[in-house]
């Protein structure tokens, strides 16, 4: 499908400490919980004339055709896991949506639209549906009562003040009636960037770039020169707010957690925290090698 331009409503959905399960779980326990997540916020699709653009891993990316459908189908989404209960867990997810101008292409969609309703998301606590006044604004009175403001924001696509409203799927949530006026954030938040540091030298990503190659060949933007690393061994990428490490390598990556947990990803991604190690293709077990420090700088990066 060719690009076009259209108005329409983009939700993402995550899956609330889904890294956590993977943990506790093991990988293969792990991955049929969140499968069983995925399919139930898919399903839902359909009766709201929803379509899935694509899987962020442990959450959906999805457009409608107005603000109407796209709050139906997260208030459905909603009680969907608050009744699926996947091998006996209370999971949650958090839900933004943003309606607005989009690019729509053949397998992405594109626009201020889709990255203010995944920050969104990203603000948005265990349980939360969150929208801009300017959605809940274009919503039938109907679904209109059930949706409050709850703090400021400033949408940095317009610089534009507005509230930020919850979307109340449950009869039991507690009613908020006014903007909480000493909350003030602004939407997108400022990641702030990740800093990797070997040998002396130091890269960034952030915002203004959000991705980096790691391997051994001479034009990564971090090079490793160990005899276990490829050529292009990974890549560390910023989605939204997260720090995200993808192997691309033949002995896969090992990533050292702050509490000293190490973990070996192979042909896959993983969520990077606060801080951290990275060995390209061999544990800190095996001996000495390049050792990648990670730390996440949070300070304001954001040129306004």
């Amino acid at each position: 499908m060719p690009e076009k331009s259209d108005h329409l409503a983009v939700l993402f959905a995550d899956i609330v400490e889904s890294t956590a399960l993977y943990r506790r779980l093991g990988d293969v326990d792990a991955l049929r919980v969140v499968s069983a997540c995925l399919d139930s916020m898919k399903a839902v699709l359909p009766a709201y004339r929803g379509r899935l653009v694509k899987l962020l891993g442990d959450a959906v990316m999805c457009i409608f055709p107005d603000a109407d459908h796209a709050v139906g189908a997260a208030m459905a989404m909603q009680r969907a896991i608050a009744e699926l209960r996947p091998g006996g867990l209370d999971l949650q997810i958090r839900i933004g949506l943003h309606t607005g101008p989009v690019v729509v292409g053949s397998e992405d969609v594109y626009g201020d639209t889709v990255n203010v309703a995944a920050y969104l998301a990203d603000a948005a606590t265990p349980g939360q549906i969150l929208i801009a006044e300017s959605t809940a604004d274009e919503l039938e009175p109907e679904l209109r009562e059930s949706v409050f403001p709850i703090f400021d924001a400033v949408l940095k696509n317009t610089l534009a003040p507005t509230a930020v409203c919850e979307a109340r799927w449950r009869d039991d949530f507690a009613l908020r009636t006014h903007i909480n006026l000493h909350i003030r954030r602004s939407i997108p938040e400022d990641a702030g960037s990740m800093v990797l540091e070997v040998g002396g030298r130091e890269a960034r990503v952030d915002h203004w770039h959000a991705t980096l190659e790691i391997g051994r060949a001479p034009e990564s933007g971090l090079v490793v020169t160990h005899a276990m690393a490829s050529r292009r061994h990974a890549t560390i990428r910023l989605d939204r707010t997260q720090f995200y490490l993808v192997d691309h390598s033949t002995n896969g990556t090992f990533v050292t957690r702050a509490s000293g947990e190490e973990i070996h990803v192979v042909r896959r991604e993983v969520m990077l925290e606060v801080r951290g190690e990275i060995r390209a293709g061999f544990s800190r077990d095996d001996g000495r090698g390049p050792c990648i420090g990670f730390y996440r700088d949070r300070r304001s990066l954001y040129r306004v």
